[in-house]
């Protein structure tokens, strides 16, 4: 007698990439043509977070296959079906075991062994894609909040930032101050009210790594937060998340209210004296409210801009109490590593940058997305193998990394590794993990240009050499382009950059001039080609 055919799980991706491309009426097609075949105890329709390859979307992952499709269509859902049921029939006849045999209409089944999928190393994303983010009872089956309850009753607070210090866990938003070091200052601070704070405010072009795993996974970093907030002696807890994030607010909205109904969140945790609320506060999209200091204003409800430091946060933060700030990634990376030990963590990634990575992989590269690697992967493995390198008929000419903050890394040095200390080495940073690949096609000084107008538009106006300096930059990047500089500008607008970034108040001002650094650096040729000829110079100074 034939056994009856395993249970199915359709994963229909459901993050903003993928809703973008049609994945909410892919997913609405699919429960219909469940129900009309009467196959939902046989067939589950789960909506997951981001599979990865974000540019071919919509994705739809079928298990126990494995099989992966991408541009996925709603019309392709009652083929899928279909498909799915006569080889159930023919299994039902022979008791042979067949692979799918279907393919979208306009799509195709990805090869999981290729190195895009294959060279990814999920610590933070292990869940992402597999779980339905809107249902805690997906995330608890997968063990969240269960080092959170292992914290609160089998250790101590010192424990536990102990462990995160010997992780070697640096921050993920940029700067790699090490984790363990910023929760053991909070920590020693006194007073018995003391804040947790997430910065969820991404908003470097071509970065969408904190909003995927808050879309996908938002209760591994509750938990993360919750754990530091046990760790530092924190009871109160903010996210601040930019309001174009609308999918990830939700996803937040939800996830608090389930985890304060299954009492994960709020008064005496696992019956002790330990409490943790959290409450999100939605920006208006200022990239300035990156920076620590203007996200704490603009969480009390004054305009964002930073002050001068010190006081850190550390020891004056939101309503003047000790304050540790973290951003999304570096929540998501505390529990596995209190799950897994210091050691394990450490194991991975170089002696300066331990863990892993999450990037965002975007521009002119064959298969962009969202992938996670070992610190200390080369910026070749990551854009050229598993990228896919340049589209045919182009070549990689530089990929930006750290966005407006970041610099230009030229093709010829795409053997870096990727860790903070060799990106500072070529003049760029790793950021929060954008990674924007640019073609031969790309006029650097007119990239360098839109950087620094991102910038100018951004400035809070605070200090003069962000609020007037970045003006100038941008004028002088025009003129290049018009052709109007001359040699004398050239020299203006590199003394400038390094004016701006010496004396400027915060990060984005001291950072704005480094994209036209790094493309001076590597690139200065096509700031020379732009120059007004000598001899067109001499014909304007005769009278």
């Amino acid at each position: 007698m034939t056994a009856s055919p395993a249970p199915l799980c359709l994963r229909c991706c459901t993050s903003a990439g993928c809703l973008a491309s049609g994945a909410a009426e892919l997913r609405q097609s699919l429960q219909r043509a469940v129900s009309c075949l009467e196959l939902a105890d046989r067939i589950e329709i789960r909506g997951v977070g981001c599979l990865g390859p974000c540019s071919q979307g919509a994705l739809l992952a079928v298990d126990p296959d494995g099989a992966l499709f991408a541009g996925v269509r709603a019309e392709d859902a009652t083929g899928l079906i279909a498909a799915l049921v006569r080889r159930w029939e023919l299994e039902a006849i022979d008791g042979q075991r067949r692979p799918l045999a279907w393919t979208p209409g306009r799509g195709e089944q990805l090869d999981t062994s290729q190195p895009f999928f294959a060279r990814q190393r999920r610590v933070v994303l292990e869940n992402c894609g597999l779980i339905d983010p809107e249902r805690i009872e997906a995330a608890i089956e997968r063990g969240a909040y269960d080092q959170l309850r292992r914290a609160v009753q089998e250790l101590t607070p010192m424990q536990v930032v102990e462990t995160i210090y010997r992780s070697g866990l640096r921050g993920r938003g940029g700067a790699g101050y090490p984790t363990g070091l910023k929760w053991s200052t909070v920590a020693k601070m006194p007073g018995d009210h003391k804040v947790v704070v997430c910065n969820a405010d991404e908003g470097d072009p071509g970065a969408f790594m904190d909003r995927s795993v808050l879309e996908g996974d938002p209760h591994r970093v509750l938990e993360g937060m919750a754990i530091a907030a046990f760790a530092v002696g924190a009871s109160r807890g903010f996210i601040y998340i930019r309001a174009e994030y609308a999918l990830a607010i939700g996803n937040l909205r939800r996830a608090i209210d389930q985890a304060q109904r299954h009492r994960l969140l709020g008064q005496r945790l696992f019956d002790s004296s330990f409490e943790f609320t959290v409450e999100l506060r939605v920006g208006a999209g200022a990239y300035v409210c990156g920076e620590e200091t203007a996200l704490i204003h603009s969480i009390e409800g004054k305009r964002g801009s930073p002050r001068p430091r010190p006081p850190y946060p550390a020891e004056q933060g939101v309503g003047g109490l000790p304050t540790l700030i973290n951003n999304v990634e570096t929540f998501a990376n505390v529990v596995p590593i209190l799950r897994e030990g210091s050691d394990w963590y450490a194991a991975i990634g170089t002696s300066s940058s331990k863990g892993t990575k999450v990037f965002s992989l975007t521009g002119n590269v064959r298969c962009g997305g969202l992938l996670e690697v070992s610190m200390g992967t080369s910026l070749a493995t990551i854009v050229q193998e598993m990228g896919g390198g340049a589209p045919e008929g182009s070549t990689i000419k530089a990929v930006q990394t750290g966005g407006p903050s970041g610099g230009c890394v030229p093709a010829s040095e795409l053997n870096t590794a990727v860790d903070y200390a060799s990106l500072q080495e070529l003049g760029t940073i790793m950021g929060s993990g954008g990674m924007v690949v640019m073609d031969h096609s790309t006029n650097m000084v007119a990239l360098a240009a839109f950087f620094m107008e991102f910038c100018r538009d951004e400035s809070c106006g605070k200090c003069v050499p962000c609020r007037a300096g970045t003006v100038q930059l941008h004028g002088l990047l025009q003129k290049h382009l018009a052709g109007d500089a001359t040699a004398a500008d050239l020299a203006q607008l590199e003394a400038l950059c390094h004016m701006v970034k010496d004396t400027s108040l915060c990060g984005l001002g001291q950072s704005a001039p480094k994209p036209v650094l790094s493309t001076l650096r590597f690139f200065r040729e096509e700031y020379v080609a732009l120059l007004k000829p000598v001899a067109a110079r001499a014909t304007e100074a005769v009278p």
